[in-house]
């Protein structure tokens, strides 16, 4: 079997039915409800009333499925013939869930995979689609790790009972596991939500509201200079920016078709009355910059238009979902819609591309490329549809650029092509996202003038580069590990003089230098002990640069610098330190 990213997705779903197995075998009262096969590995959740699934119990489990493992079990699909005897066998059994699938799945030749040992006796059976590895041994002892407990509710519903969950992950090799692992060590040091609290970056408080985020003036200095960069780089690459209001009336999602096909994920505003009208917290913004649009007359040389928006939309999400700032209810999107004609589409995609990688240059991150198309709901016409996933893979395809394509994943009102950037440890996050829509356009019936003096309907391009600002920054925590770049860092340099009472004044002076150069400085005479200020800046706070200051610096006008990651890397000028700070900045170093 050749090893890839599919084929190991069949090797995790065949070792979450071992996992069941061992489950049922060291828990008979266990009943199975799902266990796909993930990005990162597995899972499996269990019906089990007479116990709650333990930290102990996971190592134990564990230990089962490598003596399972080791009896060379075969994996067998057959399908289900007389779907209502196997039911009610089910139900018999008390596997409720596995007999609600089957119904549900009746008419979708439904089959079952057996678990077999040498003899052919079946000592596991479950309802699944597949595929599955021949065997076991493909699946390594050594190369499995069950990882962590969780709640879940039947089928994601609060209605439904919780069943108990427990996560895991499977590799070829153990040396790809020990790299994973390793990797999720490394991921758990650079949880933004713990380093929030050590560096005083956001805070999510019960008496606002899950997923809504105090920015603290530390991590709001970030976001502030990457709002600065994001404004002077539309300007630069021809956009307008506009700003539109948080909530408008009903008949604009009706227009626009998000009540038809987002309903449950928008806030609406309580009506007095019946006479009232009904108004919806923002959910998008694109329907505003249609109405702009709408404002003039357009003609062919007035396109393409690229109108762009940090706009705050608010999304319901349920409280199971909501993590850090990576999944939130209120946030803003880096929004930009692009009107053109058809002839300017390819090119236009193209410049989008090229904004996304010039911006994940910055900070030194990679991307993988998805085309996501035609999902099962969704509106226009097919032709339209074709057109718009043509004109995608078109603008990919002119520049070479490789790509998967994720079929059935598009927006309700278009394809798209998502960008998932890499992190400094080597995963994955959905960022920037180019949508091409053929149906808002015809919703609200925009125009321009062709050239040939005919009204036509102008092709409509959603775009966002961070995507959401919190879910970015919560990224960019992680992926720098609280220790921003000196552009972006909250306080740039510390300065520490030996003593307070003989080099205070020194440090004051360079101090007021450097906030007028528009520094972000901060003067560190606590009274605590000189080497636990440096470690407390550099290591604790993250402070790009300390700076000592002690008789000798006073006498020769010049700083004893420290950098973080790197320690003392001596003595300069003053002024040649404050000319290389000013270069990191203005260079956005990383």
């Amino acid at each position: 079997m050749e090893k890839n990213e599919e084929t190991l997705r069949t090797l995790r779903h065949s070792a979450s039915h071992i996992m069941a197995q061992a489950v049922q075998t060291l828990f008979p009262n266990a009943k199975l409800a799902i266990g796909p096969a993930t990005d990162d590995g597995f899972y499996y959740d269990f019906d089990l009333d007479d116990h709650t699934f333990t930290e102990e119990d996971l190592q134990k489990i564990e230990d089962k499925m490598k003596e399972i493992l080791k009896q060379n079990l075969t994996f067998e699909k057959v399908f289900v013939e007389d779907v209502d005897a196997k039911v009610a066998e089910f139900k018999a059994q008390g596997e409720i869930y596995k007999a609600e699938l089957l119904e549900e799945h009746k008419n979708d030749n439904p089959t079952l995979y057996l678990t077999k040992d040498k003899d052919g006796n079946v000592l596991f059976n479950d309802l699944c689609a597949g595929p599955h590895v021949p065997n076991t041994s493909y699946i390594k002892g050594n190369a499995i790790k069950l990882l962590k407990l969780a709640g879940a509710y039947w089928r994601g519903n609060e209605k439904n009972k919780m069943l108990q969950r427990i996560y895991a992950t499977a590799f070829w090799t153990k040396e790809e596991l020990a790299d994973y692992l390793n990797m999720l060590e490394e991921a758990a040091k650079r949880d933004h939500r713990k380093l929030a609290t050590q560096l005083d970056l956001f805070s999510i408080r019960d008496e606002i509201g899950g997923g809504l985020v105090l920015w603290h003036p530390n991590l709001y200095t970030v976001r502030e200079e990457i709002e600065n960069y994001w404004r002077t780089e539309h300007r630069k690459r021809g956009y307008v920016i506009v700003q539109t209001p948080q909530l408008a009336k009903s008949k604009l999602w009706e227009i626009s078709g998000h009540i038809d096909h987002y309903k449950e994920n928008m806030f609406f505003i309580q009506k007095d009355n019946e006479e009232d009208e009904q108004y919806i917290v923002k959910p998008m913004n694109c329907p505003f910059h249609i109405l702009i649009y709408q404002s003039q007359r357009h003609s062919y040389r007035s396109l393409p238009l690229r109108m762009a928006e940090l706009g705050t939309v608010y999304r319901k999400e349920k409280s199971g979902a909501l993590s850090g700032l990576t999944r939130v209810q209120g946030f803003t999107q880096d929004d930009a819609h692009i009107f053109c004609t058809p002839e300017q589409l390819v090119d236009e995609i193209n410049n989008i591309i090229d904004f996304v990688a010039d911006t994940m240059e910055i900070f030194k991150m990679s991307f993988e490329v998805e085309l996501s198309t035609r999902p099962e709901s969704y509106v226009g016409t097919i032709e339209n549809w074709n057109l718009a996933e043509a004109g995608l893979k078109e603008a990919m395809d002119k520049r070479g650029m490789k790509y998967d394509i994720n079929e059935g994943d598009g927006a309700f009102y278009g394809p798209k092509i998502d960008f998932k950037v890499k992190d400094a440890i080597g995963r994955t996050w959905q960022c920037a996202t180019i949508q091409l829509d053929f149906n808002l356009p015809e919703r609200f019936d925009i125009k321009y003038q062709d050239k040939d003096g005919q009204l036509k309907t102008p092709v409509m391009l959603h775009r966002v580069i961070f995507g959401s600002m919190e879910r970015f920054h919560g990224i960019l925590i992680e992926h720098f590990a609280g220790a921003f770049p000196m552009w972006l860092a909250p306080t740039q340099v510390a300065i520490v003089p030996v003593s307070n009472e003989k080099h205070a004044d020194y440090a004051e002076k360079l101090y007021k230098q450097m906030r007028e150069e528009m520094i972000r400085v901060k003067l560190d005479d606590r009274s605590e002990s000189l080497n636990y200020r440096i470690r407390n800046n550099l290591k604790d706070n993250k402070v790009p640069y300390v700076l000592v200051v002690g008789d000798k610096e006073i006498e020769n006008n010049t700083v004893s610098v420290r950098q973080r990651g790197v320690g003392e890397i001596g003595t300069m000028p003053f002024d040649e330190f404050m000319n290389l700070a000013k270069e990191q900045i203005k260079t956005k170093k990383c």
